[in-house]
């Protein structure tokens, strides 16, 4: 537990950023384990017919994620002006909404599951594997809802210590799960699924027990059921649905654009999953500042101590920066042997086309480092609406650019993307933060 309403910013935003860096970079290993477990064990199809649904998970568990992120603000501000009974009342309604919100994201996507699989164009004889991926993904969506709303809760206090620890245990039950289901049983990829879920079901029951047993006051009691109000759902609900849009405009881009790369045949599927797969761990400094930020600035917008908020964002546009130059030296020296290194997989025209989108998109990584720094601080303050539109622009140039640049260009389409997105949904957020730092001065 830290209060962040006192004391140095950069400091704390660097000791609450090393675990959630630690434990997103955990999670991505896992990622790159579990593509190299797949690709090993089953070969290429089998990796392709993951990668071709990759996308549609990671909408849902995008929104997912940034729903009980956006829960936790709130908690945040309730534990920066010291309501510590409206802290455990959030606590509780966090864990109503998200799993309410989940049951019916995954009713009706197990529902509809054929016509998604035909929107996402996946290849006839991909999609047998890919929707018995997929569907246990989906179902358990409530499973991992709980899960997340118990580390997102915790690090709204200041602790992002018990997460990563969380995050260790579940990492390693999931590889341990792969392995046994995939390499021993020979269950097929559905038991890359099994094992993610079954793995979170586990760790969701010993992360619960560690919270209650260390914070007394996110012990539910009968009368806090009483407590809860339309007023506070309702404000939780707002925040968080914008915060699962925010994300959820990006999945979808994406999977508009995973529609167009599921056409371009097996190779540039795998290599798009890899290629993300790498971006992922090389951009989760911007997530785990990110999600500092948000703790950060929720955390001071509910003492009312608006400029230690701007001595917050300077701080995070400086280490990503920093970061975002490591990068570039690593990704020029080190991408082919990265690629071949998850895939297993000699394929020359999957690992060029890999290398070659790393090396383009990670130039312009700088904007995306303040892209993650204002969206989150500025959803912090109360501002909902300028991280969503700034997201709309960017669902809207991916499937612009889909239909455009990857029908003209194909691949070199794909990768010319984001890069082109970035620099149109950096403006609204710049503008609006210039301008509310104006309205605090």
């Amino acid at each position: 537990m830290k209060d962040m309403t006192t004391g140095s910013p950069a400091k704390h935003i660097i000791k609450f950023a090393i675990p959630i860096l630690l434990g997103n970079m955990l999670q991505l290993t896992y990622n790159l384990a579990d593509t190299r477990i797949i690709g090993s064990f089953l070969g290429d199809s089998a990796l392709a017919a993951v990668g071709a649904t990759t996308v549609l998970s990671m909408l849902y568990l995008g929104f997912m994620i940034g729903l009980v992120n956006g829960f936790a603000m709130i908690t945040a501000r309730f534990f920066g002006s010291k309501d510590m009974q409206s802290v455990r009342v959030s606590f509780l309604t966090a864990f109503a909404l998200g799993i309410a919100t989940m049951i019916v994201f995954a009713v009706l996507t197990l529902v509809f599951l054929g016509p998604i699989m035909s929107f996402l164009n996946v290849p006839d004889d991909l999609r047998p594997e890919a929707a018995a991926y997929i569907r246990i993904i989906i179902a358990g969506l409530i499973i991992s809802v709980t899960y997340n709303v118990l580390l997102a809760s915790a690090r709204a206090i200041g602790d992002s210590f018990t997460p990563l620890l969380t995050l260790f245990l579940s990492v390693g039950l999931n590889i341990t799960g792969d392995i046994l289901m995939i390499g021993v049983i020979g269950t097929g990829v559905w038991g890359a699924a099994a094992a993610t879920i079954a793995s979170q079901f586990i760790t969701m029951i010993i992360c619960a027990i560690y919270i209650l047993k260390k914070y007394e006051f996110y012990r539910i009691k009968r009368s806090d059921f009483h407590l809860m109000s339309y007023v506070m759902a309702k404000d939780m609900m707002l925040t968080g649905i914008s915060m699962g849009l925010m994300n959820s405009l990006i999945g979808f881009g994406s999977l508009i654009l995973q529609t167009a790369i599921n056409g371009l045949g097996a190779s540039y599927i795998v290599a798009q999953s890899a290629a993300r797969r790498i971006t992922d761990v090389l951009m989760t400094i911007f997530v785990a500042i990110g999600n500092t930020m948000a703790t950060f600035c929720s955390q001071n917008f509910g003492a009312g101590k608006y400029d230690r908020i701007m001595q917050g964002m300077r701080a995070g546009y400086i280490i990503t920066s920093v970061w975002c130059i490591f990068v570039i030296l690593i990704v020029y020296t080190l991408a082919p042997a990265m690629i071949q290194l998850i895939t297993g997989s000699s394929d020359q025209i999957m690992i060029d086309a890999a290398t070659l989108y790393l090396r383009i998109d990670s130039i312009l990584y700088v904007l995306v480092a303040i892209i993650f720094v204002q969206r989150y601080s500025l959803q912090s303050v109360g501002d909902r609406i300028t991280p969503l539109i700034s997201s709309g622009i960017e669902m809207a140039g991916k499937i612009i650019l889909t239909v455009t640049l990857v029908r003209a260009l194909g691949y070199f389409g794909v990768i010319l993307v984001e890069p082109i997105v970035w620099i149109v949904m950096i403006i609204p957020l710049i503008w609006k933060v210039r301008k509310w730092e104006k309205q605090v001065k």
